[in-house]
């Protein structure tokens, strides 16, 4: 456990906020999962692996707070939407926006030395942190 925890906490020198959240080979092996925020679930951010990409948007719909980690991943021409389980409302990875005029928070995405990073203001977890 102690080792994965390091996978997870170790932002790029000089760079404070890009957030290491584990290895590539791990985390491409499913197209969506929700990334749990120290901050609190308001702040979870689901990351997206589609077309040997990685995207991460908020992860509760704008509209209803829906869970987007738990939508359906859709493309057309080249271009990747998540589609909110609860009412539909389909949202671009690339730029978070949505022909309805909502618009999810996007974050920057990197992979260097076999790992993911996402540019984010405090740490991401794999799984939920117990809460003292």
């Amino acid at each position: 456990m102690a080792a994965e925890a390091d996978s997870r906490r170790c932002p790029e020198p000089g760079v404070s906020d890009w957030r290491c959240v584990g290895p590539v080979e791990q985390l491409r092996k499913q197209k969506c999962r929700r990334l749990y925020a120290e901050a609190g679930r308001s702040q979870d951010v689901a990351l997206f692996y589609v077309g040997e990409k990685f995207y991460a948007l908020e992860a509760s719909c704008a509209h209803a707070e829906g869970p987007l980690d738990q939508g359906d991943i859709e493309e057309l021409n080249g271009c990747y939407t998540v589609v909110c389980p609860l009412h539909f409302y389909e949202f671009d990875l690339s730029t978070g926006k949505s022909e309805s005029g909502l618009r999810q928070q996007t974050y920057e995405v990197k992979q260097e030395d076999g790992k993911v990073y996402i540019k984010f203001s405090c740490e991401l977890h794999l799984r939920r942190p117990e809460r003292k």
